[in-house]
């Protein structure tokens, strides 16, 4: 007779093959509150909390836990709950649209949110999953090869994605400090530094030998080091040439209806605005003449230039008046009868002398990324529109100086300011219209992307909003002046040209990205060459 089996293994034999894969890929409670914990930590170090340094120490937890677990699938897990919290926690603002424009019950936006939320989850998962492989077969030594495993998922979710919002490197946004190694890496630079001292108090943990809390100190001060290294390579600029921008954030509504007596109200509202501070100006030093540039922002009220001579002479007017030239976004037409979302420049003497067309538009708010036969993708674009994407890099030209104008969702995307200031820009000017996402902390994570678009170029950035936050950006990173949301402002700013240097990432852009993506492709590799002595159980 065969010999029975125990009650456990007849238990395991009877149960549903996906039932005991999902039992076996749920990690121990223990390292699924470690996970989740961590994810707390990382949304607290981004706008709107702002405590930037928990991120220096808040993947500690979540490393600590996929370091000790013996499972692949158990660390993918972990990596998915990380994700999940956080990029739930920071961008649940995307629900608001849904809500107050869409008509969607928030009993059915938030949980819509969770699609997307998880998928872009995926990549710090796979991180995970890489980092557990590298250490079961280097040892715990290996934990140091997360830096260049998170720099190198995060850099393929934005390839994947089209976007990558709130990377780890934008929570240090407001902090000269520590941003400045972007001037050569980006925004992932900032994220790798992060990363390695979050390894360092996770290798410190691992062991108790003396010998790896000595490691770990050495790094994290080696960071420190190179952080002060890079904030004292800063040194102030003799500037070559000098404009007057006066920045105009006229709180338009979003709810704006089509009504010609309300847009024209709205239009005059800009124009006061504008010459209410430009009379102030000519009362200010210094008394010698600049170029004057009035900078209205995107805007729901849909100028169209092109197709509206009123319009068009309301403002060539207003330019010759008052020897300014204006800036504004405008809907223009393209080819096949399409549209741009447009900047348009019209100089002092009433003349449209420059437009730029946007390039990088924002999926389902000005495109929609879904093939023409997938059934209800027509319905969408009905719903979303379509605009057409611009094709080249268009400089506005203020006298002696040279701005590159990019507009709204661009700000997140670094080769947009970087091809700019590779064409000549010497000053970057962000125009956009964030109240449609209302009060919510998208304001101050989308001023984060443009404050790292002015230091990795070492470009002055004016950042100019339908309803804040507007602001001036130093290229070291330092924003000013900043406006109120939701009310009318004004701002003047002194923008000026400091040469025609460019930094390393300007030149190369995300080569460093390039250079984690690659290491850990090897690292990978390397875990397959020999069979490990660990298997998975």
């Amino acid at each position: 007779m065969s010999e029975a089996l125990p009650p456990t293994a007849l238990t395991e034999a009877r149960r549903p093959v996906a039932l005991t894969f999902i039992r076996q890929s749920l990690p121990p409670q223990r390292d699924a509150a470690l996970a989740s914990l961590s994810a707390i930590l990382v949304v607290l170090a981004f706008p709107n909390f702002e405590f930037w340094w928990l991120a220096w120490i808040g993947l500690a937890p979540l490393l600590f836990a996929v370091a000790t677990t013996s499972r692949k699938r158990v660390a993918f897990v972990l990596g998915l709950i990380w994700g999940t919290i956080f990029f739930y926690g920071t961008c649940w603002w995307l629900t608001y649209p849904m809500i107050h424009y869409g008509g969607v019950s928030a009993w059915l936006a938030y949980p819509l949110l969770l699609l997307p939320v998880v998928f872009v989850s995926v990549f710090p998962a796979l991180a995970c999953v890489c980092l557990l492989l590298v250490i079961k077969r280097f040892g715990t030594l290996a934990i140091f090869a997360a830096p260049v495993m998170w720099v190198a998922f995060d850099w393929l979710r934005g390839v994947v994605t089209g976007l990558d919002w709130n990377a780890l490197g934008y929570s240090q946004a407001f902090h000269l400090l520590t941003i400045q190694p972007a001037r050569w890496g980006g925004v992932y630079a900032v994220g790798f530094l992060v990363l390695f001292s979050n390894a360092a108090v996770t290798f410190a943990i691992l062991g108790q030998r003396k010998s790896k809390v000595f490691i770990s100190v050495a790094v994290l001060a080696a960071i420190g080091g190179y952080l002060l290294y890079s904030r004292l390579q800063i040194t102030n600029r003799d500037f070559v040439a000098r404009a007057v921008a006066v920045s105009v954030q006229p709180n338009v509504p979003m709810d704006l209806g089509g009504d010609v007596v309300q847009m024209n109200a709205l239009l005059d509202r800009h124009l006061l605005l504008s010459k209410a501070e430009l009379d102030k100006q000519e009362t200010k030093p210094p008394f010698y003449p600049l170029t004057r540039l009035v900078i209205w922002p995107e805007s729901p009220m849909n100028f169209s230039y092109s197709r509206d001579p009123h319009l068009q002479k309301t403002i060539a007017n207003f330019a010759q008046t008052n020897h300014a030239s204006v800036l504004l976004n405008s809907l223009e037409p393209a080819p096949n009868g399409g549209s741009y979302n447009s900047a348009i420049l019209v100089n002092e003497q009433g003349q449209k002398v420059a437009q730029y067309d946007k390039i990088r538009l924002m999926p389902f708010g000005e495109y929609v990324p879904l093939p023409r036969w997938l059934p209800g993708s027509g319905s969408v674009r009905g719903i979303v529109g379509e605009f057409t994407p611009g094709s080249s890099y268009t400089l506005m030209p203020l006298g002696a100086l040279r701005a590159g104008v990019f507009i709204c969702i661009e700000a997140a995307h670094s080769e947009v300011a970087r091809s700019f200031t590779n064409e000549g820009a010497d000053v970057l000017i962000n125009i956009s219209n964030d109240g449609y996402l209302g009060p919510t902390a998208v304001m101050r994570q989308h001023l984060s992307n443009a404050v790292f678009r002015a230091v990795e170029n070492d470009r002055d950035l004016i950042r100019v909003t339908n309803s804040g936050i507007s602001a001036y950006i130093s290229a070291n990173g330092a924003v000013s002046d900043t406006t109120p949301a939701f009310q009318e402002a004004v701002r003047s700013w002194t923008i000026s040209k400091f040469g025609s240097g460019s930094t390393f990432y300007s030149r190369h852009g995300d080569v460093f990205a390039y250079g984690c993506a690659l290491i850990s492709l090897g690292f990978i590799s390397a875990t397959f060459m020999t069979r490990s002595q660990y298997r998975e159980r």
